[in-house]
């Protein structure tokens, strides 16, 4: 199949790109990852990449020529004869045009129009999350407009200008293409604002997917069924919506980056909300729906419910001395609270999450450190935040091991044990379930035998 080529939109806030050269001529064979074409913005010139192999053809932007983001300027053929002579795509060039047969412009508010991001070069889509925003409310240039999900990332996505959401063109849950327009900004409150599925907007980078082949339909009749729509998954419903189809297990989650973040420093698992029904995209207060999950009054095995966790990991060596010696000599790094906090914080899962704050507790003295999300050890510091972990050191003490039970956060409890250590994790199954708790002392207790290592 024909593939469009648009112009990308390399920042959240570029409309269009200037084209600066062609690297590839009309009619010539080009493979996926070959530079297509130089486009420059206001803030940097880069090569865009081919998205797939064929032929260049119907090229409908010159050099120097200034295009709208999502708009189409090319078409990669499938083969020399499907070019055309002189790269003339056989069915002709591509619209440059949003609009389509069928499409009740006239319907959608004038203003200025958002569309899809592109947040990576070989991104084709997004699934729009959420959005923050209700149609007809005021908006700043700063506000967060809608969240958007792609394979690698979840990102909150800001307005950009100032005004009124005068339209919003696809719903939560639906997968978006790069450069489709999903809302409308006007400059004064619209009388009557738009709210209405992706699946009714056009745009240039939708391509009409191909129909299902006929089948026998009711009484031996022929029908080739409605045309689906382009990876749409099943859309959300309304919250507090009764009756909602659990999502079948390993399906996409749903959810807002802060949201993810809670759930990943509490050891929270989101697809139990799905798997119970839950509506989505889940927000930070569903968090405390998945807390009563998590806790259940007593486990199959008749487990009561004020049980805890307890998990103990013994390693061979103490390499967290060593390593405090030469983080202090060569990185300045003179703080072993510090560098104990972000280790701990390092053992957390970080996909998506924001900064953690760890509390370290010594001979009844406590501090806390916040790890930003990167965790990089250089940039923990001291903070008066609550702790999402406790992280006690026996070391210096009698003490071999610990048996103290679940506390109000998750505890590493770190001892001396002959040459090396012992490292206890006491939780609540409401705290941390238990493939995040193995997770979680694993990675510590690794990080604390062989510290170098693990900064690789």
């Amino acid at each position: 199949m024909p593939h469009d080529v648009t112009m990308p939109q390399l920042g959240m806030a570029q409309d269009a790109g200037r084209i600066v050269a062609w690297l590839k001529a009309p009619g010539e064979a080009v493979a996926r990852g070959d530079a297509l074409f130089e486009v420059e913005t206001d803030k940097a010139t880069m090569e865009v990449e081919a998205q797939c192999d064929g032929y260049l053809a119907a090229v409908c932007a010159a050099e120097g020529e200034d295009v709208p983001v999502g708009q189409v300027i090319a078409r990669i053929a499938d083969t020399p004869e499907d070019a055309g002579p002189g790269g003339e795509a056989r069915d002709g060039p591509p619209s440059r045009a949003a609009g389509g047969e069928g499409d009740d412009e006239n319907s959608l508010p004038d203003g200025t129009t958002v569309t899809m991001p592109q947040l990576g070069m070989a991104q084709d889509d997004g699934v729009l999350v959420s959005w923050q925003k209700a149609p007809g409310e005021a908006l700043a240039a700063d506000d967060i407009l809608f969240e958007v999900e792609t394979d690698k990332t979840t990102m909150e996505v800001p307005a950009g200008r100032s005004g009124f959401l005068a339209a919003t063109l696809a719903e939560p849950g639906e997968t978006v293409p790069v450069g489709a327009t999903v809302a409308i900004i006007s400059e004064t409150a619209p009388a009557s604002p738009v709210a209405r599925s992706a699946a009714r907007t056009p745009h240039p980078a939708a391509r009409a997917p191909e129909p299902p082949a006929p089948g026998p339909g009711p009484a031996g009749t022929t029908d080739a069924g409605p045309v689906p729509a382009r990876n749409v998954p099943p859309k959300a419903t309304a919250r507090g919506a009764a009756g909602t189809a659990p999502v079948p297990p390993g399906a996409r989650v749903l959810a807002s980056p802060k949201a993810r973040s809670l759930a990943l420093e509490e050891g929270l698992d989101l697809s139990r909300l799905a798997e119970a029904g839950h509506p989505q995209p889940f927000h930070a207060a569903d968090l405390e729906t998945l807390r009563s999950l998590a806790a259940p009054s007593a486990t199959a095995a008749g487990q009561p419910a004020d049980a805890s966790r307890r998990l103990t990991a013994e390693i061979a060596a103490d390499g967290f001395a060593p390593f405090a010696d030469w983080a202090s000599d060569n990185a300045g790094l003179d703080d072993r609270d510090a560098l104990l906090a972000g280790l701990a914080a390092a053992s957390l899962p970080i996909g998506g999450a924001g900064a953690i704050v760890i509390a370290v507790e010594r001979f009844g003295e406590t501090r806390a450190f916040e790890a930003p999300p990167g965790r990089q050890l250089s940039a923990v510091a001291a903070t008066d935040a609550a702790p999402s972990l406790l992280l006690r050191d026996l070391r210096g003490t009698a003490l071999t091991t610990v048996a103290l039970g679940a506390e109000e956060l998750p505890v590493l409890s770190i001892a001396t044990k002959g040459a090396g250590l012992s490292i206890t994790l006491e939780c609540a199954p409401s705290q941390l379930d238990g493939t995040a708790a193995i997770r979680l002392l694993t990675e510590f207790a690794g990080r604390m035998e062989h510290p170098l290592r693990h900064l690789l």
